[in-house]
């Protein structure tokens, strides 16, 4: 069974930063969304996150989602090696990087795929579920039970993440599998808005507004919060 989709997305350079490092992917014809974030304080965040969601868009025609989900995979590793290369190719010790999160939809299943602290939701009947699960320090601090949800939110060190694509020699792209329904809502977003809006918050937006109306409620909400990082987000619809 077919399933058909309302998409809309949103970026926003912020208050504070003078460039936008994140990108975004959106093919709604394909059933396959992404957003990526270049890594904050690093060269070339912008080139990264932008190269992922363009090896993303040349991914070739394939069938079936697990077919997808591999090739997107294939992808990322592939800029994995090119952000390696990039960033040896001087004398500097510098890191160029980016966090991505992926979803594939089709035949009422999704496949979402994440590297970093992008994160991936599902509002369904007015509850939200973070499926993606922070590749970050704080996190790993949270599921070793050292630090609340609470406190990690406010922990100096909460930016510090553990894994993203041009990182390390060796990409781990997680993944994980669930049922799509008509009525379903889901979120890819940027830290940079879900480090100023709670999970109640966006669950909230996302039950009670059409995709567009809690797109902007959502942008300037971040900006009403001072917006320190670049705020993107694509949310989907299933029809």
């Amino acid at each position: 069974m077919s399933v058909a989709f309302e998409c809309i997305s949103r970026t926003d350079v912020g208050l504070r930063r003078k460039v936008n490092e994140d990108s975004m992917l959106v093919r709604t014809d394909r059933g396959l969304w992404a957003v990526a974030d270049g890594m904050g304080g690093h060269d070339k965040g912008d080139v990264a996150s932008a190269m992922v969601t363009e090896a993303l868009l040349r991914i070739p025609i394939v069938y079936g989602l697990d077919n997808l989900l591999e090739a997107a995979v294939a992808a990322l590793s592939q800029v994995n090696r090119e952000l390696i290369a990039l960033a040896g190719s001087d004398d500097s010790s510098r890191t160029i990087g980016s966090t991505v999160v992926g979803l594939a939809i089709a035949n009422q299943q999704f496949r979402c795929f994440w590297a970093g602290d992008s994160r991936a939701y599902r509002v369904r009947d007015g509850q939200i579920v973070q499926l993606s699960r922070d590749h970050s320090l704080v996190q790993d601090l949270v599921d070793a039970g050292m630090l609340t949800p609470q406190e990690a939110d406010s922990h100096p060190n909460a930016n510090v993440i553990t894994r993203a694509v041009g990182v390390a020699a060796d990409l781990k792209i997680e993944t994980v599998s669930g049922d799509a329904r008509p009525g379903d809502l889901f979120l890819l977003a940027s830290d940079g808005l879900t480090r100023l809006v709670n999970d109640a918050e966006l669950a909230t937006e996302l039950a009670t507004k059409s995709p567009a109306d809690a797109a902007e409620s959502l942008v300037a909400a971040a900006l009403a919060r001072g917006a320190p990082d670049n705020v993107t987000m694509v949310i989907i619809k299933v029809t």
